[in-house]
């Protein structure tokens, strides 16, 4: 087993049973992804397809905003979202706060992204 999984093991060993849940939630939205590798470099759709927005539910959690807004953008690079929503989701975990506002801004961010692809600059 290698260093970085063995001391991942270990912190999730370390972590709350509701914790746990969140960072295997949070680990499987990231490998559902998928790499960017996969993506043909020079893949230009014909037409972008409209959200399917699913409506927000009360009390979601930020892991299930990130599987929603997947579900309602999948005409959406992930990838290129990363970095923000990554940070968002990590800086949320790590420190606590307010939830609905993380929500809010994943949701700015997907949106975002919509509107970019959609006026063809894509990012």
């Amino acid at each position: 087993m290698a260093t970085t999984e063995k001391h991942l093991l270990q912190l999730f060993s370390r972590l709350a049973a509701a914790d746990q849940a969140t960072l295997l939630a949070f680990a499987e939205f990231l490998y559902g992804r998928g790499s960017s590798a996969d993506v043909p470099a020079a893949q230009i759709p014909v037409a972008i397809a409209e959200p399917e927005l699913i409506e927000r539910p009360p009390q979601e959690s930020i892991v299930g905003c990130l599987q929603r807004l997947a579900k309602s953008y999948p005409m959406l690079d992930k990838s290129v979202m990363l970095k923000a929503t990554s940070e968002l989701v990590a800086t949320s975990i790590m420190k606590g706060g307010d939830t609905v506002a993380v929500i809010d801004e994943l949701e700015r961010i997907f949106q975002f992204q919509y509107e970019q692809l959609k006026a063809g600059t894509g990012e």
